[in-house]
């Protein structure tokens, strides 16, 4: 099992910041375009047992996924969990709190890759890269010129 920590504090509201992540849509504005990303299924607005389905492409090859809305908490925590997809475990864990300047954005993944050990190596990398532009986008959205931690 892998894991990937993110933090970011962006200087809107912690309403404003769920209300972001709340909207299944936003969900291909932060994905690198690379990804050929697209949602196939989603509801209007999120909440526990909510399915999304969506398709990318990853190396000239199309990968449908299906996650479920595990645990919705508003605003402070919801999880999504793979159902089928790429992985052969995938939780998100959303965390966010208010603090002093705005909102603390706290982003856990544990996954694992359905290959041999030598392969884990660029899938984090790019992981990483994916949130990275995760950072990069949701910052750009939510305030100006915020850090990025983590």
């Amino acid at each position: 099992m892998e894991h990937l920590v993110r933090e970011q504090l962006v200087g809107a509201p912690l309403d404003e910041a769920f209300a972001f992540y709340g909207e299944p849509h936003n969900l291909e504005r932060i994905t690198p375009r690379w990804l050929h990303f697209e949602i196939l299924e989603a509801p209007a607005e999120l909440d526990e047992g909510a399915l999304l389905r969506y398709r990318l492409r990853l190396f000239g090859v199309r990968i449908n996924w299906l996650t479920r809305i595990d645990a919705w908490e508003p605003p402070h925590r919801f999880v999504d969990r793979q159902l089928s997809g790429p992985y052969r475990r995938w939780v998100h864990t959303h965390e966010l709190e208010a603090v002093a300047g705005g909102t603390l954005i706290r982003d856990r993944v544990e996954y694992d890759v359905p290959v041999a050990a030598l392969a884990r190596l660029p899938v984090a990398r790019m992981l990483r890269a994916i949130f990275d532009h995760r950072a990069r986008v949701t910052e750009s959205a939510l305030t100006a010129g915020t850090p990025r931690l983590g």
